[in-house]
């Protein structure tokens, strides 16, 4: 798990995903394809600003009722939730996907969750309330709206989920804008923010070209042929 500061973390969350997914790229620490959710996995409230925490993991399922056998009880999960540091980002993946049934947020688990130090949700299930979690401030990244809770119980939480096709971990720094949802390495999180102006600074080279009175094809091959 990272070691940041309430500073850092709020300076990461201020950024773009799409400017720290480039930034990322230049450390050259996994595949361009790997590190982000799907697009299944949308913002729900894209006006909403960015969200940035620590990811709490959970594993749901609302198709059939809950059994001693197959669910946890919620008193269990929020003793596994307080493992983890704030801010909070409940990911949950809900194993009736790709057909979600029954949603695990709504008014009042966003109230439970954001009293808990959470500040929003990622999952390939789906949310329902959208008027009142958004009047509560707490962010939400799924694959569906839904108008039920069906027989939703928590199956297990603390472990390894694949939501979107990113595997999150406990701990795992979690982001997500109207872009999308990604990962953050936790071993050069703290330089993400002096590699995002890096890139920009190339960035803007190729975008004050373009907007220059000055501009011709061939300073735009030429600029091209330097990087």
């Amino acid at each position: 798990m990272a070691d940041l500061s309430p500073e850092q973390l709020e300076t990461l969350r201020k950024i773009p995903s799409c400017a720290i997914a480039n930034a990322i790229e230049t450390f050259d620490v996994r595949p361009r394809n790997e590190g982000f959710m799907s697009p299944m996995v949308r913002c729900i409230y894209p006006d909403m600003g960015h969200m940035i925490g620590y990811a709490v993991t959970v594993v749901i399922s609302a198709n059939q009722p809950a059994t001693p056998r197959t669910s946890m009880g919620r008193v269990e999960y929020y003793d596994e939730l307080l493992k983890i540091p704030e801010p909070r980002v409940v990911v949950v993946q809900d194993l009736d996907y790709p057909n979600p049934i029954g949603s695990f947020w709504g008014e009042v688990n966003a109230n439970v969750h954001k009293a808990l130090g959470c500040v929003g949700t990622v999952t390939d299930g789906g949310v329902r309330d959208l008027d009142e979690m958004q009047d509560l401030g707490f962010l939400a990244f799924a694959s569906e709206v839904l108008v039920s809770h069906a027989y939703v119980h928590i199956v297990d939480a603390g472990v390894p989920v694949n939501v979107g096709g990113l595997l999150v971990t406990p701990g795992d720094i979690i982001m997500g804008d109207q872009h999308g949802v990604l990962n953050i390495p936790p071993a050069f999180a703290a330089e993400l923010p002096a590699a995002v102006k890096e890139v920009e600074i190339r960035e803007q080279l190729t975008i004050g070209l373009c907007k220059s009175p000055d501009f011709t094809v061939e300073k735009l091959k030429a600029l091209v042929r330097g990087q």
